[in-house]
């Protein structure tokens, strides 16, 4: 659309079902290579995906024609989708139900990118658990810690 101007970025965040330790070294790298591809192909950009184990940090250039939440159900879906076509997965891989989204100036591009680059280093210290807790607390969101997590029953 004809002067329609943005910068839009945002940090998305979930994790695997359960939080299950099933995302391995050997093909993380293709499996975020993957979901990149995924956030590009909704028209928002790509600025980095990593994670651990149990989950994936993605930064990206939100484009403002689709919402956040059809970004992440298209990235969530089809990247479950490919994974349980591969020959990486044992069982069934499925994300957890929902994420969490949060914006960020341009300033801070820098700073995140980092962040989300040196996940591996970060988890040796904390857990999934309080480094997303943590980031709902600094943006103020408000939750109920009974909701937050599938636990295995």
């Amino acid at each position: 659309m004809a002067n329609t101007f943005h910068q839009l970025y945002v940090q998305a965040v979930f994790a695997v079902k359960y939080r299950a330790s099933v995302i391995q070294p050997t093909w993380k790298k293709e499996f975020c290579g993957v979901i990149g591809n995924l956030i590009n192909e909704t028209g928002s950009k790509t600025i980095i995906v990593n994670g651990v184990e149990d989950h994936v940090h993605c930064f990206f250039n939100q484009i403002p024609r689709m919402s956040i939440s059809d970004v992440m159900q298209h990235i969530k879906s089809r990247s479950s989708g490919w994974l349980n076509k591969t020959n990486y997965v044992k069982k069934r891989f499925e994300w957890q139900s929902g994420y969490g989204a949060f914006s960020y100036s341009h300033s801070a591009i820098k700073d995140v990118y980092r962040y989300i680059q040196r996940q591996e280093q970060h988890h040796q210290k904390q857990t999934f658990r309080s480094e997303y807790i943590e980031l709902l607390e600094r943006f103020c969101v408000e939750y109920d810690e009974r909701y937050l997590f599938d636990d295995l029953i």
